[in-house]
């Protein structure tokens, strides 16, 4: 749990406002409850169960807050990864816990130049494990050709 630093520049457009436009708007709250729906409804597109799940923005500081309980680790940081990877999306608070405790992934942020068989190499010392990193970041990742510069990945233990 904490706080989790993403690329506010990368990720699903979700928003439909900069925060700083939303912050400066007289009508603050329902813009940021808004924004919260939409991330929560994206977790939700993402085949996560959202009924145990709370989401708030705060435009002031790009963040998100995520809070209730996930059925486990792997939901968890998911959860996380969704509310990150959407572009303006600064930060992710996460106040969520885990039903059934499990050894936590590590983060990657994508750089230039990156495939999945190099992040593989990297975390595993083997490029030809890089079905492990595409399968932890399924559905939101849609093939292992497809990583971008500031998107964050999920590195799970090897077993």
């Amino acid at each position: 749990m904490g706080l989790l630093s993403f690329i506010k520049d990368a990720g699903e457009k979700l928003l439909g406002h900069k925060p700083e436009e939303v912050a400066a708007a007289p009508n603050v709250d329902e813009l940021q409850a808004a924004a919260a729906d939409a991330i929560k409804t994206y977790v939700g597109t993402q085949g996560i169960d959202t009924s145990a799940l709370t989401i708030a923005f705060d435009a002031f500081s790009s963040t998100v807050t995520a809070s209730g309980e996930a059925p486990d680790q792997q939901t968890r940081e998911k959860i996380i990864l969704c509310c990150g990877n959407v572009k303006d999306v600064k930060n992710v608070n996460d106040n969520l816990t885990v039903a059934a405790v499990e050894d936590e992934s590590q983060w990657y942020d994508v750089v230039s130049g990156d495939n999945l068989s190099k992040i593989s190499k990297q975390f595993y010392g083997n490029p030809n494990q890089y079905n492990i990193i595409f399968e932890a970041n399924k559905p939101m990742l849609k093939s292992v050709d497809l990583i971008y510069p500031g998107q964050k990945l999920r590195i799970p233990p090897l077993s």
